[in-house]
């Protein structure tokens, strides 16, 4: 039977940070509100897949199985999407643990369709692989290199295909290697409800999980970095090109987070 993740709301910014750095991941209730969450979704439908920047957009009518559209660089596609590069409270816990001069490295709106399976348990980066002995020694701490906040924009239950963590894991020093659980704790599932956000690190054991529902789930992904951790916008060799738009609606917060960054080491 699948067990839910102990999702706590902290109040503060130090408890938030510190969660991200015992747990894994901070859990932030009612970031969006109803009217967003439908602006949001409308947005995404409106969306269509470039494949020159990696999107995916198959459907069931074309044989290809389930409704899966994924699209990259959304902040790039409409301004509904640049609010939620800064979105409070969510930026201020990614400038806590990545520095005032961090960025965003990449931000994807995806859709998934009835009949979407499970995926395999993962980490999306191991930046320090150490032994986990050495992880529990007090005196080493770990940056925290990447972070992804997922945007839940639907209420979540099992068979709606919620994300699992195996809460802790980051602290294992690798992937998980055919393990499903760490230190006694298993897989958990993330049943949020829509407009929540769940923030975690790179490291964190986690997957996707199956739609057997006959509800399609939204979800928009925001990575964040330090900014020696190079953006991914797609297509690459100088192809990809910012929306004007999009420029002249940002603001200075928001450009600096795409990329416009103070001159420093390495400029």
């Amino acid at each position: 039977m699948s067990e839910a993740l102990p999702l706590v709301a902290y109040p503060d910014l130090e408890s938030q940070v510190k969660a991200m750095e015992d747990d894994g991941y901070a859990y932030l209730p009612r970031v969006i509100d109803t009217d967003e969450l439908a602006e949001l979704r409308d947005a995404m439908d409106r969306l269509t897949a470039f494949p020159e920047s990696y999107d995916r957009h198959s459907v069931p009518e074309n044989g290809e199985g389930f409704l899966n559209k994924h699209i990259n660089n959304a902040f790039n596609r409409d301004t509904v999407f640049l609010h939620y590069l800064d979105k409070s409270p969510v930026i201020e816990i990614a400038e806590a643990v990545h520095g005032e001069d961090c960025h965003v490295i990449g931000m994807t709106a995806w859709i998934t369709g009835p009949g979407r399976p499970d995926q395999g348990l993962h980490i999306d980066w191991l930046p320090i692989p150490l032994p986990a002995d050495i992880l529990e020694d007090p005196r080493i701490k770990v940056p925290i290199f990447i972070t992804t906040a997922h945007y839940y924009l639907d209420d979540l239950y099992e068979d709606l295909g919620p994300t699992k963590f195996v809460p802790g894991s980051h602290l294992s020093g690798r992937g998980p290697q055919g393990d499903n659980e760490w230190k006694g704790a298993k897989e958990q599932s993330i049943l949020c409800n829509g407009g929540d956000v769940v923030i975690f690190r790179s490291e964190v054991w986690h997957r996707g999980t199956a739609n057997r529902s006959n509800q399609t789930r939204y979800l928009l992904q925001v990575h964040y970095a330090n900014r020696m951790i190079t953006q991914k916008y797609p297509p690459y060799l100088n192809r990809f090109q910012f929306d004007e738009s999009i420029l002249e609606n940002a603001t200075e917060r928001q450009l600096r987070l795409m990329g416009n960054h103070r001159p420093g080491a390495y400029d």
